[in-house]
This record gives structure tokens, C-alpha cells and sequence, in this order.
């Protein structure tokens, strides 16, 4: 039987962080993850690159029952804490848009610098641990592997969401809280894909890999970035923010020219190019497919821009700016970049990320019911959390 201080169950963002900072205590560290190597979301983020924080973060960037919750962490340890540990170890990096920074070489950089910072205070980590049971008892907890047990005063839970099955995700995290009384949120995929119900299929998939800045809205949250026709249904930055604000059978309403009134720019058009036809005038703002798919479908009807009056250049402004697209559903977690929902915050200490009724017993990062817009506010709050439970566990 191994003893430890401090099992922690995850070699991800938060786990990494957590290990470090408890390490960084003099405490002995044992980090268990069922993968064969570190940081496997990490290394996969950005592209490669890893999109590793937002300059911007603040607690209205993430979406949790309690919405109070994560400002506890998040004020404890900000994104500048964690800019300047990457700036420690000399990783350049740049900003990309909207305050999101990533590495300018690789996510391998940010996974190597967690590993030296672990190594420094002695943390320990075991890869390929398939975990068959926790338990507890005398204070103490034992977590048993199908080669051994080992004990240890604080057990740390950064086992992640459901999202990326093939990184190994699992429900682990949210089993081991369920066992230990704790209540567990329903969950759902988020920053995900949406996808097409059959017939508008059969509609736009013809215009797959058709890109355009775009504001979409659901449920009274708006967000403006670039949206992606696909096969499957509709991507890009806007769609993946509003996936977490959507809800099965709720439309999705999209300003396709959010930069420009199309009502004073056909107004204008008119006047300058009388002869000119409505699609032609279109084909200015929008791409040249997505205007054809839309004559198509009868959202406008082509004719030359001195046959429309008033009453009709509005009808066009309005469909164009508020196109209602009703979702079949999300690709689900298979390509889900986060999971909402998770551990209730009301179990949890806001101070440790220690379960209330269960001393020693922590949760941290994703498994818990706070989820961060896209734009590295995730690994923020990987980071924070992981951070806060390290100076207690």
C-alpha cells in the first residue's frame, strides 16, 4: 500500500496546476490519468497551439447554475498569473483575436513547462491507471488500480467532462462525486457544432465551407464572430459560442450582415445602380453561394433593384438580418470542446473546491458545473480552480 498526501486523478490543465501547487506545500503528490501521456486536451487546443487563456476573462464569461461560484478562483488567480508563468519559461506566444493568446510554436510548450514546474517540487505522475474503485475510511482515501492500492489524506478530482471521447474522457469524475453524495447537473455538449434537420440538409449542404462574420442569438445571448456552412450543419466561432446558450427545438437566429444595414446599403445601390439586379447587389455583402442558395429559397425574389419599393427592401433587411435556422440538434461530444454541467457548485467550498460534506475531497476544472466561453476562458478556469485547491489539499 502506497501513502501519499495528495492523489490527484487527471493529468490535465487542472490536475497539472492542482499537483503543483500542493507540491510547491511540501506535500507528497501522486497524479493518476488513465492516458499514455499528459495533457492530452492541451496538446490538442488551438490547433496545436493551445489557446492557453484570454486577456479578457472575467467571471461573465462562464455559464454555471451558481453563477457566483467561480469569481472566488478566478479573482485568486488570474489570467496575468498564469501569462507570467508562461513568460517565466520564456514561451512566446501572441494574441489572436478578442484577447485569446496562443503559443507561437506549440501546445507541447505550455504541457513541458507544467511538467518541469512538477518535476521542480517532486510531484509524481502515473499514466495508463485504470482506476476500479475509491474508497474511504479512517480519514484516509483508497484508490485501487487493478496493479495496486495507495492512500492518501487528500484525493483531488480533476477527471474532466464528457467532451473528446478519444482523448479518453469518461464519466469517472462525475460517478466518484454521485458516490460520495454529492449532486451531479444534467449535462449536455457544448461549444459544439450544430447540426441540420434532414430537410434543410438537403438545402445547404451544397454551400459546405461557405464562411461569413455573423452575429447568432439564442435564448437572449448574442455573439458576434464568423459562422461555417458544413455538411452536417452550421460552425464557426458564433455557432460554438451559442451551442452553450442552446436548447433542443429553440431556433437560432442569425444577422448574416451585422456590419452593415442591408436596408440603407439596397437604398443606396438603388440609387447608383437602378438596373442593377437584387443578387448581383447582394453578392457585395454576402458570398456569392449563400446569396444563390438564398434566391433559392425564395427569401428574396431577383429583379431589378428599381422594381423594389420600400415595403420590399425592408422584407430583405429583415430576413437577412434575422434568419431564423432551426437546429436538428449538436454533434455531441465526439467534437464537443467542453461539457456543461457537472458536480453542483452548492456541494463545493468557493474558497478550496473541497466537497462541504466530505473533507479531503476535491473537485476541480471541467467536472464541475462551471463552463467557460470558447477563446481559452476553459483553461482559465482549469487553472484558477486547480490552483486555489493546490494551496489547500
Amino acid at each position: 500500500m502506497q501513502q501519499w498526501d495528495v492523489i490527484v486523478i487527471g493529468a490535465g490543465a487542472a490536475g497539472l496546476m492542482c499537483a503543483i501547487e500542493a507540491g510547491k506545500r511540501g506535500r507528497s503528490v501522486l497524479v493518476l490519468d488513465n492516458g499514455k501521456r499528459v495533457g492530452r486536451k492541451i496538446l490538442m487546443s488551438g490547433g496545436g497551439r493551445c489557446n492557453f487563456t484570454n486577456m479578457y476573462s472575467s467571471p461573465e464569461n462562464f455559464l454555471s447554475q451558481n453563477k457566483h461560484f467561480c469569481k472566488s478562483a478566478l479573482s485568486r488567480y488570474t489570467q496575468w498569473d498564469f501569462i507570467a508563468l508562461v513568460q517565466k519559461h520564456a514561451i512566446p506566444y501572441h494574441e489572436k483575436t478578442l484577447g485569446q493568446l496562443f503559443c507561437d510554436d506549440s501546445a507541447k510548450d505550455i504541457v513541458e513547462m507544467l511538467l518541469k514546474e512538477a518535476k521542480a517540487v517532486n510531484v509524481h505522475i502515473a499514466l495508463q491507471q485504470s482506476i476500479t474503485g475509491v474508497g474511504f475510511g479512517d480519514g484516509q482515501y483508497t484508490v485501487t488500480t487493478a496493479e495496486l492500492s495507495r492512500q492518501c489524506h487528500s484525493l483531488v478530482v480533476a477527471s474532466g467532462g464528457l467532451s473528446l471521447p478519444n482523448l479518453g474522457a469518461t464519466a469517472f469524475g462525475f460517478q466518484l462525486a454521485e458516490q460520495f453524495g454529492l449532486k451531479v447537473l444534467p449535462l449536455r455538449a457544448a461549444l459544439v457544432p450544430l447540426t441540420w434537420q434532414p430537410s434543410d440538409k438537403a438545402i445547404f449542404e451544397e454551400i459546405s465551407g461557405v464562411s461569413l462574420p455573423v452575429t447568432a442569438e439564442a435564448n437572449g445571448t448574442l455573439f458576434p464572430e464568423d459562422m461555417l456552412f458544413t455538411h452536417r450543419g452550421l460552425s464557426g466561432p458564433a455557432i460554438l459560442q451559442i451551442s452553450s446558450y442552446w436548447q433542443p427545438g429553440d431556433p437560432v437566429i442569425v444577422n448574416m450582415s451585422p456590419q452593415t444595414d442591408i436596408g440603407e446599403f439596397l437604398a443606396a445601390q438603388q440609387q447608383a445602380h437602378p438596373e442593377q439586379e437584387v443578387k448581383t447587389a447582394l453578392a457585395k455583402l454576402l458570398p456569392k453561394r449563400l446569396v444563390e442558395k438564398l434566391l433559392e429559397l425564395q427569401v428574396f425574389t431577383n429583379q431589378p433593384l428599381k422594381a423594389l419599393n420600400n415595403k420590399s427592401i425592408k422584407q430583405i433587411a429583415d430576413s437577412l438580418h434575422g434568419y431564423l435556422f432551426k437546429p436538428n440538434g449538436t454533434e455531441g461530444y465526439r467534437t464537443a470542446e467542453v461539457t456543461i454541467g457537472g458536480v453542483d457548485t452548492d456541494y463545493l467550498s468557493s474558497k478550496t473546491m473541497e466537497a462541504k460534506q466530505q473533507p479531503g475531497l476535491y473537485f476541480i476544472g471541467e467536472v464541475v458545473d462551471v463552463t467557460g466561453w470558447l477563446g481559452g476562458y476553459n483553461f482559465q478556469w482549469a487553472w484558477a480552480s486547480g490552483w486555489v485547491a493546490g494551496q489547500y489539499c
